[in-house]
């Protein structure tokens, strides 16, 4: 069973390590907060992370998979919030500070509530997430689910609770106009990424029509 742990850990460290949405939420949330903050809201982003997968896993790739029109719903709308999210994002770029108070600079229901839209609002990491871990559960036998399971939760707190307090530990040494950057390069990215997933859910309604 400690095998079938360490798949699951190693498969979701490798999943959840990737540059995307997530994670430039959680490096913006540790540059800017104290660390005890930080690593609250890297909770939130852990809760809704492990939401998403055990949807996944249980279910929700079968049905993604089976339904084109589906896929085009999630995408169309997932790629007009991304793009929001990114504009945001570069709008408040001037008002990320390094150095911020001990109240910080967003409410903790408006953290709460971005850490699920990363997550959840990210179409293409919905789908993907999806079908991989969909199909994963298959391969499975009955008594290997939950060390599975086990090993996935703990790569995912791994992750976000080991970057937030990285980031949170060293951002004194930054220059002051790093998180201006993090937060434009951040906000550019998803924007990009956004426009791709309309891009992508053209191609998909030209097929279908």
């Amino acid at each position: 069973m400690l095998a079938v742990f360490l798949r699951g850990f190693i498969l979701c460290i490798a999943s959840v390590s990737s540059i995307g949405m997530q994670n430039l939420f959680v490096f913006n949330n540790a540059l800017s907060n104290r660390l005890k903050r930080a690593l609250g809201y890297a909770t939130f982003v852990w809760v809704a992370d492990t939401s998403l997968v055990l949807v996944a896993f249980f279910g929700m790739g079968a049905i993604l998979a089976k339904s084109d029109l589906l896929r085009l719903a999630v995408m169309l709308a997932g790629g007009l919030v991304v793009l929001l999210m990114g504009w945001q994002t570069i709008r408040a770029a001037h008002a990320t500070q390094l150095n911020p108070t001990t109240s910080g600079s967003q409410t903790t229901k408006k953290v709460f509530l971005s850490a699920w839209m990363v997550t959840w609002g990210n179409p293409q990491a919905l789908i993907d997430t999806s079908l991989m871990f969909g199909a994963l559960r298959a391969t499975l036998q009955n008594n290997e689910v939950w060390f599975f399971i086990a090993g996935i939760l703990l790569a995912s707190a791994t992750w976000f609770y080991g970057i937030s307090a990285v980031l949170s530990v060293v951002r004194q040494r930054l220059p002051r106009k790093f998180m201006l950057w993090v937060n434009i390069i951040s906000g550019g990215i998803i924007m990009v990424y956004g426009a791709y997933l309309l891009l992508a859910a053209s191609r998909l309604l030209f097929k279908l029509i």
